[in-house]
């Protein structure tokens, strides 16, 4: 791992592929991230959850089954970061059933402001995320504010 004074904010996010439909189709945007220089991936780990609640680490390679390897260039990808404990917190939260990708990246974008930040003596304090349901909630209620 790089050195952690020069780092971006690292996120993860876990994506579930209900009943197991997986088609790849957002891998070549995620390449596309990295061979950018926008997020570099710290940890790509797959996870299945049978019906009856079972789960499972997966190692996909063919995911549009036209036989390439689809996940070459991720291949090997682990820094550790996602332990068994995260795998069973991840499968918590799927369908029974499903398939679920946990992405651990950082976002390189960001790594020169927030190592000039703590060079400042800036710390981060809170961080999170908000969902696209609740921006849309919002412009909404927004709207409907402003039509009366």
């Amino acid at each position: 791992m790089r050195d952690l004074d020069t780092m971006g904010p690292v996120d993860y996010l876990v994506v579930e592929f209900p009943e197991g439909r997986l088609t790849g189709e957002g891998f070549p945007l995620l390449v596309d991230l990295v061979d950018r220089g926008i997020i570099r991936i710290l940890d790509l780990v797959f996870v299945g959850k049978r019906a009856d609640g079972t789960v499972e680490g997966l190692e996909l390679t063919d995911l549009d089954q036209d036989g390439t390897l689809d996940l070459l260039m991720f291949e090997g990808v682990s820094t550790g970061l996602v332990d068994a404990d995260d795998l069973a917190e991840a499968a918590d939260v799927l369908s029974p059933g499903s398939i679920a990708a946990i992405l651990v990246y950082e976002n390189r974008w960001a790594a020169p402001l927030a190592s000039a930040l703590r060079r400042g003596g800036g710390q981060l304090v809170a961080g999170g995320r908000i969902p696209v349901q609740a921006l849309l909630a919002a412009v909404e209620r927004i709207d409907a504010e402003a039509s009366r």
